[in-house]
């Protein structure tokens, strides 16, 4: 009585507490270390808010993963409601803070699915923050890009910028490889290349986004915090570059649009770019160095951490770098060993696949490298298949090792390593720059000019889908974008149908499409 009583602001708010105190609330000793069991849903609740905190801070938690479109805390009882846009950035955001605790203002937040669907918080007076504060933090567009956040002052516009980030890491006491900056700099955007060097005796990145509205994001949120625990302190500033030059894939510099650079076990001079921006003395690259297992915050901080290095070590045994996936929460009805291979395929070529024996929800899919391994991880942690939000990190595995000659494994063990379905074989593919996440739109092609639309649409309905919208490509009739009822329908449809044959040698090819119809 008495945790209600302080909540209590006025009348309509105390209703509002009732409401969503009911199957969300818990003692606070029950909660600690424990999730309750909560079918997935895209308004998450958050226990052991700070008592300061705004509705500034609750929001940026979610907008990493996806647009936030409401938010409720409860004054006095260290509880916050986010809503997230869709279900799959709810399941993003709790997927990683599963093994990264996020903070506001120094203190940790604990977050899991509410039992709500939905925030209904109309004519509160308490919402006008709220409301304010989600129109100034959500305002993003992509193109001409403009930023509108909590670091922005109020009627201000963002200064116009590069898609480049210079970062320099001060006070280095663990090692920052290149795949742990690409993990936390990939929260806010698609990294397209990463370029690491050492300038002064200071360990420095030039990082490239695809838009200037990433870089922007990533900075306001990322300057001045650690990686670790009270170390390895990241100062960013925009770069005079506008964009970078990688000519190998290595642990110095990486192109991630260009997986058939190769790699180089000599000394890499700089693009002369940089050397003009940044001046030519003292500049070497950083001497290679393990990751030391240790893997970096999703949320990094605001101020000293608590949790330990060796802590985050032991919540994530996967080694970032390897390129085979354990894949788990998978619906054993449903996937097969060639399910896998045309899924994860469409972000690089998988050359083996092992569903577990003794448990079929697990699986691990090994990729052609490690680049692809995390671009599969970015677009499939969370992803909802066959009923099921699939979990995908790497695995403590470096190779799938297949079944000794006479051992039956009931085909759950597949070698897809000669398979002509691989999409990225061939160096400089369009292939390499048409990696989307998966969406309900999907890409077609390598259609025949005797299959029609109604065709195309009654062999997408045998998949169980719902075509909401349709189109050729005016130039190249052999093309078509196709729209579904959901991302997980669409899902299902490349698994079943990529390679489908369509008559007269025409193999249809589907894939995730970035536009929409």
């Amino acid at each position: 009585m008495k945790e209600k009583e302080k909540g209590k602001e006025s009348g309509r708010t105390s209703h509002l507490l009732w409401r969503f105190g009911t199957g969300d609330e818990n003692d606070s000793t029950k909660f600690k270390g424990v999730r309750l069991p909560c079918m997935p849903s895209r308004v998450l609740h958050l226990r052991q808010i700070p008592d300061d905190a705004t509705e500034a801070d609750v929001i940026s938690l979610g907008l990493p993963f996806g647009k936030v479109t409401n938010v409720l805390i409860l004054r006095g009882r260290s509880q916050a409601f986010l809503e997230m846009a869709s279900e799959e950035c709810a399941i993003s955001m709790v997927n990683y803070c599963s093994s990264a605790i996020p903070y506001i203002r120094s203190q940790p937040v604990y977050i899991q699915y509410s039992n709500h669907r939905e925030l209904k918080t109309d004519n509160l007076p308490s919402q006008a923050n709220a409301q304010a504060a989600l129109q100034a933090m959500n305002t993003v567009q992509y193109g001409n890009v403009a930023v509108t956040s909590a670091f922005v002052p109020e009627g201000a516009v963002p200064p116009s910028h590069s898609s480049v980030l210079r970062v320099i890491i001060e006070n280095v006491f663990y090692p920052v490889t290149l795949e742990v900056l690409n993990q936390i700099f990939s929260r806010f955007g698609f990294v397209l290349k990463i370029v690491t060097f050492t300038r002064n005796n200071q360990f420095q990145a030039l990082i490239q986004y695809a838009e200037p509205a990433n870089a922007y994001y990533a900075k306001m949120a990322l300057d001045g915090r650690n990686i670790y625990n009270a170390c390895c302190t990241l100062r960013i500033d925009f770069s005079k570059l506008t964009s970078l030059k990688v000519k190998y894939n290595n642990e110095k510099s990486r192109d991630f649009t260009r997986f058939d650079l190769p790699a180089s076990d000599v000394q890499l001079p700089l693009d002369p770019a940089i050397i003009a921006a940044f001046g030519s003395e003292g500049i070497i690259f950083q001497p290679q160095v393990g990751t030391g297992g240790f893997v970096p915050f999703a949320y990094i901080p605001q101020g000293p951490v608590t949790t330990s290095v060796a802590s985050v070590q032991m919540s994530n045994p996967g080694v970032p770098g390897n390129s085979v996936l354990l894949v788990s929460n998978l619906n054993p009805e449903a996937i097969t060993p060639h399910g896998l291979f045309i899924l994860f395929g469409a972000f690089g070529d998988v050359l083996r696949v092992k569903i577990m024996f003794k448990n079929k929800e697990n699986a691990l899919v090994q990729m052609a490298d490690a680049t692809q391994a995390q671009i599969a991880i970015s677009n499939l942690n969370g992803q909802k298949i066959y009923g099921k939000f699939i979990r995908t990190t790497f695995s403590k595995h470096h190779n799938i090792q297949l079944p000794r000659e006479g051992q039956d494994d009931n085909g759950l063990t597949k070698d897809y390593s000669n398979s002509p379905l691989h999409r990225f074989k061939k160096p400089g593919s369009r292939n390499f720059q048409n990696i989307f996440p998966p969406s309900a739109t999907l890409h077609l092609s390598n259609i025949p000019s005797s299959v029609s639309f109604d065709d195309l649409k009654s062999l997408f309905a045998r998949t169980g889908s719902t075509v909401k919208a349709f189109r050729f490509f005016q130039r190249d009739c052999k093309m078509a974008l196709i729209q579904l009822g959901s991302v997980e329908e669409a899902v299902h449809a490349l698994i079943e149908l990529h390679d489908y044959d369509l008559g007269e040698n025409h193999h249809l090819r589907v894939s995730f499409s970035g536009s929409t119809i």
